[in-house]
């Protein structure tokens, strides 16, 4: 599903179950170790999708480790991303050549607990995600806005090699066109030869969940 808001130069693989065939590598197992049953099947079985999409891109299936703070530590010539929330996982990948950096992520077309949007959130966002909710009542906007800023982070992280809070780039959605924009209010690294200053992604949302994608080419 998440394949319809890529470009064509990177392959996703999906799930909407967990398959009995799922695996884990015994490197992969410290990180769910102790993880509750949930945890363990979700990451189990976006792990499985990450090595369906390695095979789709050509590459032997192998190990995906997670580094200090859980993200996928691809092999050698993959840039990748992975989600996964109830009902939902996947792994969009593409080539270290043609692809700088990539981030995705999925969530439940359902609103935020409770304070959830104040403590991730700028006051800008507060006031679409308002406006948004009363015009487009069918897309849970604050959410989408969480989605975002997660995508945004998985895309950074890979390049900047380190943390960005949700107050440090600032969202805004189109909902006629399925897009979104970031604009980072910190001081970003250098990518594909110039300063990192925002990013640009896609989003939809279909049988009950929001997906954000972010895929940056190598020549952007």
């Amino acid at each position: 599903m998440i394949e319809e808001i890529l470009p064509a130069n990177v392959v996703a693989s999906d799930a909407f179950d967990d398959p009995a065939e799922a695996r884990l590598f015994p490197e992969e197992e410290a990180a769910v170790g102790q993880a509750v049953e949930k945890r363990r099947k979700e990451f189990t079985t976006a792990r499985f999708c990450a090595r369906r999409a390695m095979t789709a891109l050509g590459h032997p299936p192998t190990v995906v480790p997670s580094g200090q703070r859980g993200e996928p530590q691809w092999p050698s010539g993959i840039v990748g991303s992975i989600t996964h929330c109830t009902g939902y996982r996947a792994a969009v990948l593409g080539q270290e050549t043609k692809i700088t950096t990539i981030g995705i992520d999925a969530e439940p077309n359902d609103a935020l607990s409770n304070g959830v949007l104040d403590a991730v959130s700028l006051p800008a966002e507060r006031a679409w995600v308002r406006e948004l909710s009363r015009t487009h009542p069918q897309v849970s906007w604050d959410r989408l806005l969480f989605s975002a800023k997660e995508s945004v982070y998985k895309a950074w992280f890979p390049i900047a090699k380190r943390w960005l809070d949700f107050e440090d780039a600032l969202i805004t959605a189109d909902p006629r066109r399925g897009q979104f924009s970031a604009r980072l209010l910190v001081t970003g690294p250098r990518m594909n030869g110039r300063a990192l200053t925002g990013f640009t992604g896609r989003w939809m949302v279909r049988d009950g969940l929001i997906l954000t994608a972010i895929v940056v080419s190598s020549t952007s």
